[in-house]
């Protein structure tokens, strides 16, 4: 297990020293969080929404306080997250599967996982490593649970657990509902001790209500449709508009096309062509016969069935919360990646089964390395290749290179214009960057067809400072062609003289003769438009 950790970490460690992760504006937000929370600013959630809870961010902030604030602490924090799924996948591997061999074999497909699996588990946006790790423990103690009824403080464990979890991100109920299902048919399956235990499941309560303690304090001084909402995916919900059964038939249409070619990682999640291509049949051949072989394990019936059944019961619970919500209309490969660490177990009975054999060790783990050859081949292929990078954005016009962050910043400072208005991808990174010297509120479109949401104007104190300065800037990118064609147009209009600088893919607007608002810019807007 040692080895492994040490794989997988310096696996991380050469894609990080080849700055390959983009500091997006998703993960400059839990940044700018988890400096708030050193200064004594604890926020029950993301910023600008609901259903994302701020464990990620106080882990991070937790980190500031040991070493610096720097994105490479948080991708440090990110990683050690990593290595804690890895253990305990390799640990309910081995609980499954009674084989020491199929738990080492399940780690090793973690510790070089395809690019999805990479990418989210080493960018922040959240969450999804506490997710993960949350609900590989979950998983053990409902296990654990079943082998020991008669502990109880296991209950209040599991049961803490499972709210805490949920506060952290919603996903999670992938894990709290097939294991809750398993411990309660366990339970059933002794009829006689039902009233012995009834108590026990009330602790599991107790804990889940002290688990979840965040959000009913939040609830009490916030508006908890407003959670309901966002738990169910209000955020794009207009993604698919008309009639249900038509917005359910596009989610699993998109779950067919993109979700298995992500989660096996025979594509990067924001591309559609395939990687490694040399290596892709090798790739596709192996985990069509894994699944085939995983089928066949859940159709047996031994005395393990039930454990195998709580694994696809996780898988079952994720395909129908993807399908049945709102979820379902972003097919980006996130909301896959709790699949990656079940479908490994699987994978790796099948290898073992093939090293047991007439195919024999040779060829079971030449095939093991041919896998691990693909993930790796495939992600460096794309880190290679940056920008975009190893990229969380899926729409190429918000492509930015950020390699020219740094210049942004010092131009700003060294002209004095500290203030002003830009896009929600430019925005929270130079804030965070420039230690908040750099205040520019997210009230332009990132959209080239100038759609804009307010859901991108995460944090309302910047807007407070922004709106009381007297001088102003605009930063947009080089690709807004419409957006640009607006600010001169206006500026000219009104009588305000401007420098205009490039840097990067940048455009700075600068220097203003009068400020003027994005709000006085809405005849402007709709002519464009029209």
């Amino acid at each position: 297990m040692i080895l492994i950790l040490l794989i997988a970490f310096t696996y991380r460690i050469i894609l990080l020293t080849m700055d390959a992760f983009p500091f997006n504006s998703d993960e400059a937000v839990v940044a700018l969080m988890a400096r708030h929370i050193t200064q004594g600013n604890w926020p029950t959630f993301f910023y600008g929404q609901a259903y994302l809870g701020s464990l990620d961010a106080t882990l991070i902030a937790i980190g500031f306080s040991l070493f610096q604030e720097d994105v490479l602490v948080i991708r440090f924090i990110q990683t050690l997250l990593y290595m804690l799924i890895i253990i305990t996948t390799i640990l309910l591997a081995r609980r499954i599967f009674h084989s020491d061999a199929v738990g080492i074999i399940a780690g090793l497909l973690l510790a070089i996982p395809p690019i999805n699996v990479t990418l989210y588990t080493t960018v922040s946006l959240g969450g999804y490593g506490e997710a993960l790790l949350l609900g590989n423990i979950l998983l053990l103690l409902s296990l654990q649970l079943v082998q020991q009824p008669d502990r109880r403080i296991l209950y209040l464990a599991w049961g803490f657990l499972a709210g805490l979890a949920f506060w952290t991100f919603g996903l999670t109920l992938i894990y709290t509902i097939p294991s809750a299902l398993y411990i309660l048919w366990s339970l059933s399956r002794q009829k006689n001790n039902l009233r012995r235990y009834a108590s026990s499941l009330g602790l599991a309560c107790i804990g889940g209500l002290v688990g979840l303690l965040p959000i009913l304090v939040w609830a009490t001084t916030n508006n908890p449709q407003l959670l309901f909402e966002e738990l169910t995916g209000s955020a794009i919900g207009g993604v698919f508009e008309g009639e249900w059964v038509v917005g359910l038939l596009e989610r699993i249409r998109n779950f067919l096309l993109f979700g298995p070619s992500a989660i096996l990682g025979f594509r990067a999640p924001w591309e559609v062509q395939l990687l490694a291509r040399p290596l892709f049949p090798l790739s596709f051949i192996f985990w069509t016969l894994v699944l085939a072989r995983m089928v066949h394990l859940l159709r047996r019936k031994d005395e393990s069935r039930p454990e195998r059944m709580l694994l696809a019961g996780v898988m079952i619970i994720l395909f129908l919360g993807f399908v049945l919500t709102p979820f379902g209309g972003d097919p980006s490969g996130r909301y896959f990646v709790p699949l990656y660490p079940f479908l490994v177990i699987f994978a790796a009975e099948f290898i073992q089964s093939l090293a047991r054999g007439r195919f024999g060790p040779v060829v079971a783990y030449g095939l093991l390395g041919g896998i691990l050859l693909f993930h790796a081949w495939g992600t460096l292929e794309k880190a290679l290749r940056n920008p975009p990078g190893i990229t969380t954005q899926f729409d190429v016009s918000t492509w930015i290179d950020h390699q020219y962050d740094a210049d942004l910043i010092s131009f700003l400072e060294e002209h004095d214009e500290l203030t002003g208005y830009t896009n929600y991808w430019v925005t929270y990174p130079i804030a965070f960057q420039s230690n908040e010297e750099l205040l520019f509120t997210p009230l332009l479109p990132y959209h080239l067809d100038l759609r804009y949401t307010s859901r991108d104007n995460r944090y309302e104190p910047y807007n407070n400072v922004v709106e009381s300065a007297n001088k102003v800037a605009y930063i947009t990118l080089q690709n807004q062609s419409n957006l640009n064609t607006i600010l001169r147009i206006t500026f000219r209009d009104q009588g305000i003289s401007w420098d205009e600088t490039n840097i990067g893919d940048y455009v700075v607007f600068h220097n203003l003769s009068k400020t003027i608002r994005p709000s006085d810019m809405e005849e402007e807007w709709a002519w464009l438009k029209k």
